[in-house]
């Protein structure tokens, strides 16, 4: 038994797809496989949570450095 590819969603991601390569499933082997993956599949998901870097009060406060002098302008503010 095998599937066919299912088109695509609008987010161009190709949806999961289960192929059987050696004997035939029932529809409630089917449905067992899904049921377990789909719980495995939240669980990891729930659990992948990114870390927030931590951010110092220091770093929060810190000015950011002024913008370099301009070599192109000559001393005095005149030319000539």
């Amino acid at each position: 038994m095998t599937a066919q590819t299912p088109p695509a969603d609008s987010s161009g991601e190709q949806p999961p797809s289960v192929e059987i390569i050696r004997g035939t499933a029932s529809e409630e082997e089917l449905a067992a496989l899904v049921a377990v993956i789909s719980d495995a599949y939240a669980g990891e998901a729930a659990a992948a949570v990114a870390e927030e870097p931590h951010v110092s009060a220091w770093t929060r406060t810190q000015r950011s450095l002024r913008t370099p002098l301009r070599r192109d302008i000559p001393w005095g503010r005149y030319s000539g």
